[in-house]
């Protein structure tokens, strides 16, 4: 059994949360030809549930790939996405600043969904979890988004906000998985972890 995992992400709020569980893990990120973005497309009229649950088998399939193509030892590979939603309508990361305004608009005062799958996977087995939580925002003034958006925090984020972050004076309620708004859900990447026989 390996003594460590592949972690297939960029995001350093995954890697924090992977080290507090005490897990070894080597990063196994995209080559510049990769366009690791291009997973994450919103098919026509796509659930949230199954779109989280789809990306994330893709990323788990691109990076099973990668490791065979890089000649690297075995062991399971993590993969994680997260994906805010008002309803049915998907809020991806924002495409500039105005797009992270809107979206914030179309947050602010109401309560929306969080969900993140987390799969691990080798080439025998390949498991899968989802966390779901809700996010309550405070109404917020259009100064009070720009002011957000300003500090740069929004991009590169679903929903255009980090719960870690600013934007955390705007929540006024939240309920279910704090990890797994920030993008690794604590409990069920234990499990996961467990399952494959990682001591956590």
């Amino acid at each position: 059994m390996s003594h460590f995992v592949y972690l297939a992400s960029q995001s350093p709020r995954r890697r924090q949360l992977l080290e507090q569980l005490g897990v070894a893990y080597e990063l196994l990120l995209p080559a510049p030809d990769e366009d690791a973005e291009a997973l994450e497309a919103v098919l026509p009229n796509e659930a949230p549930l199954r779109y989280v649950q789809r990306v994330t088998q893709l990323k788990l399939d691109a990076a099973s790939q990668r490791l065979q193509n890089r000649n690297l030892p075995p062991a399971p590979v993590l993969c994680s996405d997260t994906t805010v939603a008002l309803g049915r309508t998907i809020l991806g990361k924002p495409l500039d600043a105005k797009d992270a305004e809107r979206m914030l608009a179309t947050l602010s005062g109401k309560t929306h969904r969080v969900l993140t799958a987390v799969a691990l996977g080798t080439p025998q087995e390949r498991q899968q979890a989802v966390s779901i939580s809700r996010v309550t925002f405070a109404t917020m003034t259009p100064a009070q988004i720009q002011a957000y958006v300003a500090t740069a925090e929004p991009m590169g984020k679903a929903g255009a906000y980090a719960v870690q972050g600013r934007a955390a004076a705007y929540i006024s309620h939240l309920s279910g998985s704090y990890s797994g708004i920030m993008g690794l859900p604590m409990f069920e990447t234990a499990r996961l972890l467990r399952a494959f026989g990682f001591a956590v």
